[in-house]
């Protein structure tokens, strides 16, 4: 499997006036490449933060069965809109993953909510109440993919894309803690370098797709 991809960050569907200050979708290039390097058609795909709903509207449209949970109400009900399975998409909170109703899955790809170092606000609650810390934030990643462990199919894979950030104080190296936190509860496989053709943020012009399987015995060179 190639470690860098280079990807347009042009999305193609534009969001309703409300949500463009706050436009924080990973491409469908990305959802396209990846749900079909690690899933076949029939397959469940399953994205923990699903915000606007790019993962299951891709994989929808390339014939998987596509499951997710998002916590921010107003996403969540737009994202309901664009479905072909609305009730496949569950409003909730991913930490507490282990209490809702979900089938086993095949891949999950998905982009956790961001926080760097110096943020107060808790990602997980739509940074609309304070949070406990970068530290904190790094152990609820954790709790989160350790409850994902047990609906990973044997082979599914997990793909998480992320960036570091680099801001006026300094650089939150996110996606290399993110790295080590969910490698401590999963396989580890390996990192791919995503070059974005078009603005991206965070200081940078690349992110990271960050690959993880539940036991190891499938490396990223069979896809």
């Amino acid at each position: 499997m190639k470690t860098y991809l280079r990807l347009s960050n042009v999305q193609e569907k534009e969001l309703p006036a409300e949500f463009r200050g706050d436009d924080v979708r990973f491409s469908e290039s990305l959802a396209e490449y990846f749900i079909q390097q690690y899933s076949q058609p029939g397959d469940v795909v399953f994205d923990p933060f699903a915000g606007f709903g790019t993962t299951l509207r891709v994989a929808e449209r390339l014939d998987r069965v596509a499951y997710g949970l998002e916590f921010e109400p107003r996403r969540f009900e737009y994202a309901r809109t664009l479905l072909q399975h609305p009730d496949h998409l569950i409003h909730g909170d991913s930490r507490l993953l282990g209490e809702y109703a979900l089938p086993p899955f095949d891949l999950s790809l998905t982009s956790p909510p961001y926080m760097s170092k110096n943020d107060r606000e808790d990602p997980f609650t739509g940074y609309t109440q304070p949070g406990s810390g970068y530290t904190a934030y790094l152990r609820d990643l954790q709790h989160i993919f350790a409850q994902m462990r047990r609906l990973m199919k044997p082979g599914a894979r997990l793909v998480i894309e992320a960036s570091n950030l680099k801001g006026n104080h300094g650089v939150t190296t996110l996606a290399w803690d993110i790295a080590n936190v969910i490698g401590q509860v999963l396989v580890f496989e390996g990192e791919m370098v995503i070059e974005w053709e078009g603005p991206y943020g965070y200081g940078y012009d690349h992110s990271y797709a960050l690959v993880f399987s539940r036991d190891g015995k499938f490396g990223m060179g069979d896809a």
